[in-house]
């Protein structure tokens, strides 16, 4: 009977909060790279260099790492529905502020500043996560939820591949349409998160008594469970552990938004079609990307194992690159073996954050959540960054996809020599 009603009970949370937080993420995710669906153009029309776009591109990473941990401890103190209202409409804002840049100042201005306002969302949510799952459903919660990331590349690069084409319309360039279109849904979902977000377990009146109360038992028995997990801030931050755990997250976040930002520039190198032609097949790649998402983090939660799962998908999203180096310059074949890749770098999310969210309770969670987001998303700097000093210096894509695929490498060797988590806990 108790068997029966937990089953109910995650089955009711799974669907009421991973579709909406599912949906505020691909906003998210969106607002954040569609400048790499708009680059092309834009780069063209405001004769940015690949130099210029990589650092403004990477730039809204800095801000966001330095304002992560301050914006999950705030959130732990005044509510998810509050904080994460309030990351939301700051960040539609300048999201369709985009518009005005004319000059590698203003974009570099603007990506910072964007950077500041989403800082905390995607460390809030996975600190959301660890009050509404237990350790053993969390790898799948978290690779469904981050299913976002992906599926933001499927939707955004057919709704931006019609946007461009509305060239001049009203007197406004496409690539500025994207960014009206795709920053203002941001504003627009502010009062359905006050409205639907759920702060705990106690107060979901969606839930049967029986259920609530399981719930938060179970909930409440996690977060005071001792054995192995790290309880205060300032311990998380002492303890060399959680520092090292975010070094493979580093490694897969520069693979990750080194090619997030470069997709349809990569395909663009090996064809002659239009952009907004390039951006809607960029879609593909992401395609993969969910599936992997998917497919990892469940069979990761199936078998109760995470290292392995990490380390195996950064080594697949290592071979993609490699492969896109040695396969003939074709967009069919790149977009096949960037599929690979793709495959490999988001299937790696899910059995990931299942480590640190089982070293931390308490303060820490909030603050080591961020914390290792911080360190991991300096790789959102230097992929962008790196990906377009070495395309400038050396005048294609060659030494930067090895590049990437030598730092998977690097993160699958990093994460194998990780201390084996706890078993009962992940």
């Amino acid at each position: 009977m108790a068997e029966d009603v937990a089953v109910s009970a995650l089955r009711k949370v799974r669907w009421r909060l991973i579709p909406f937080l599912f949906l505020l993420y691909v906003v998210a995710y969106l607002d954040r790279v569609n400048v790499g669906f708009a680059a092309i153009d834009m780069n063209r029309d405001l004769k940015f260099s690949d130099t210029v776009y990589g650092f403004g591109s990477g730039i809204f990473f800095l801000s966001y790492t330095l304002l992560e941990v301050p914006s999950n401890l705030m959130l732990a103190r005044v509510g998810a529905r509050l904080w994460i209202a309030r990351i939301m409409f700051t960040w539609g804002v300048l999201s369709t502020a985009m518009i005005f840049v004319d000059s590698p100042v203003r974009f570099y201005v603007i990506r910072f500043l964007l950077g500041a306002a989403e800082a905390g969302f995607f460390p809030g949510i996975i600190l959301y996560l660890t009050q509404w799952f237990p350790q053993r459903e969390r790898a799948r919660a978290v690779g469904l939820f981050m299913t976002a990331t992906a599926m933001a590349g499927v939707i955004g690069a057919p709704l931006s591949s019609a946007l461009l084409r509305m060239d001049r319309a009203w007197g406004l360039q496409g690539w500025q349409w994207l960014f009206i279109v795709e920053g203002v849904p941001a504003i627009l979902l502010v009062p359905v998160v006050l409205l639907y977000m759920t702060e705990r377990p106690a107060d979901a009146k969606w839930l049967r008594d029986d259920e609530r109360e399981w719930l938060a038992r179970e909930m409440e028995a996690e977060q005071t469970e001792t054995s192995k997990s790290i309880v205060t801030l300032r311990a998380a931050l002492g303890t060399p552990r959680l520092w090292i755990v975010s070094l493979p997250y580093f490694c897969i976040v520069i693979a990750f938004y080194g090619i997030a930002f470069w997709l349809p520039q990569l395909v663009q190198s090996m064809s002659s079609l239009g952009s907004a032609t390039i951006v809607l097949l960029s879609a593909i790649p992401y395609v993969a990307a969910t599936i992997g998402l998917v497919v990892v983090g469940s069979r990761s939660d199936r078998l109760r194992e995470r290292r392995w799962h990490v380390a195996g998908s950064c080594l697949i999203g290592a071979a993609g690159f490699v492969l896109t180096v040695l396969a003939p310059p074709a967009p069919a074949i790149a977009l096949l073996t960037l599929s690979i890749a793709a495959f490999g770098i988001w299937g790696t999310l899910g059995p990931f954050w299942a480590i640190p969210t089982a070293m931390l309770r308490g303060t820490a969670a909030a603050g080591g959540i961020a914390l290792v987001n911080s360190i991991g998303n300096c790789g959102g700097f230097v992929g962008p960054y790196v990906m377009g000093w070495i395309r400038e210096a050396t005048g294609g894509f060659t030494a930067g996809l090895l590049t990437l695929a030598a730092i998977l490498v690097l993160g699958a060797v990093i994460v194998l020599r990780l201390e084996q988590p706890d078993e009962r806990l992940v």
